[in-house]
């Protein structure tokens, strides 16, 4: 924790957060691990290594996945195919949105320029994004202290456990595009606001150039189907699930087994909710300067080592999200 909490944060966090927190053993660390859970400098050196090539070939399918999926629908034609391709897409989506968190860490490449060009501008300007570094400057804002002041997702990790009525009033909203218009919506409106519309416009024109490749395939309307569409739905319900897992029903503290949920991820899982090792949430919070290759080898080690004990890990998405709602209040 770096900022120093009002009185009325710390009522938030007393009535808002901490419901899911379960009970640790102090960890006196091991020989690999300090004691709040961070590699020791050998291991942290092994660990922090990036991967270029292999990183670069990961940027390479995620810009060529979507184009495949495309044009099987295009093959297809077919309504159906385009229904089945909607949550596909919107997998591909989150797949570049999690490079762009990667290069927001700038773990992506060795290389700061490649980093921030490919990860920030490029994954990040698809996607219906503004490929800028605004992303970068919240999220350290959460990294640095998760549920604190200047949380900028916190009311999306609070309150949980909710009953489960109210959790599918959440996912209908998503589903329905009201989610994703509350994050358009603003950047739309930068475009008459002095000083900022240069946000908008970034966002206008990507999808602009995103519009004359679709029409370069011969299949404009598919823009709508397979890329807006994905982006407005599935995208929206998949964030908040994986969102929820990664944060919901914890609370502010310096140990992170505290703010930050652990999950046996299984593989469908790793495809469809969490793909590139993201759902290893606690070890990239323990150390996030891990790039994503090596979180699952950090979690077996703080598993190994004691930092974390059975019972606070959840043996599915599944699992944990049941625990996160209930039938009534």
């Amino acid at each position: 924790m770096t900022a120093t909490a009002s009185a009325e944060h710390i009522q938030l966090l007393e009535t808002m957060t901490g419901a899911m927190v379960q009970p640790v053993e102090p960890f006196a660390g091991s020989d690999r691990l300090r004691a709040d859970g961070r590699p020791k400098p050998e291991l942290r050196a092994e660990l922090r290594t990036i991967a270029n090539v292999r990183n670069a070939a990961t940027c390479f399918m995620a810009l060529v996945m979507p184009v495949a999926v495309v044009a099987a629908v295009i093959g297809l034609n077919a309504w159906w195919a385009v229904a089945v391709a909607v949550p596909v897409m919107a997998t591909l989506q989150l797949r570049m949105y999690i490079i762009h968190h990667e290069a927001a860490h700038r773990l992506l490449f060795s290389n700061r320029r490649l980093n921030d060009v490919i990860g920030i501008n490029v994954m990040g300007w698809l996607p219906l994004g503004t490929g800028s570094h605004t992303y970068r400057r919240i999220h350290t804002a959460h990294h640095r202290d998760e549920f604190g002041p200047n949380e900028p997702d916190f009311l999306l990790y609070s309150f949980y456990p909710i009953v489960r009525s109210s959790f599918a009033r959440k996912l209908r909203r998503d589903a329905s595009g009201v989610s994703a218009w509350r994050i358009i919506k603003p950047r739309l409106q930068d475009l008459v606001v002095s000083g900022r519309r240069t946000m908008g416009l970034r966002l206008l024109v990507m999808q602009a150039a995103m519009f004359v490749a679709f029409a370069g395939a011969g299949a404009p309307w598919l823009y709508l189907w397979l890329w807006v569409v994905p982006y407005m739905t599935w995208y929206q319900v998949i964030n908040r699930l994986r969102s929820v897992a990664e944060h919901g029903g914890l609370t502010r503290s310096d140990d992170r087994r505290e703010t930050t949920h652990i999950v046996a991820p299984s593989l469908l899982a790793r495809l469809l909710i969490a793909p590139l090792n993201v759902g290893y949430h606690l070890p990239h919070h323990v150390d996030s300067g891990v790039p994503f290759r090596n979180l699952p080898r950090l979690q077996h080690i703080l598993i190994e080592d004691g930092y974390v004990q059975d019972h606070i890990v959840w043996p599915s998405y599944l699992a944990l999200w049941q625990a996160a709602t209930s039938p009534t209040d």
